[in-house]
């Protein structure tokens, strides 16, 4: 199972989950083109490898393993997915 980041890091993109990342799964990354346009972050499921440093780290508690991820917010797995296709 992956990490899911859900609706907290709408218009948030705090990127404190990226620096603890140590596979550079969490994307985009401030420094990649696609960083301006988007609205939240993302983590890429074939590269994670559910250490869950990100979900300590996020200032706005936005990550969540994705079997505890509130039902409310299960329309992010799709979302996330749709991002690395």
């Amino acid at each position: 199972m992956t990490h899911i980041i859900a609706e907290p890091c709408i218009g948030t993109k705090d990127t404190a989950c990226v620096e603890v990342c140590p596979v550079d799964c969490i994307l985009p990354m401030k420094d990649d083109n696609k960083f301006p346009d988007v609205e939240m972050l993302y983590i890429d499921p074939d590269t994670c490898i559910d250490c869950g440093l990100c979900v300590d780290e996020c200032p706005v508690q936005a990550i969540f393993p994705e079997e505890d991820l509130p039902e409310e917010w299960h329309k992010y797995i799709q979302i996330n997915m749709d991002f690395f296709e």
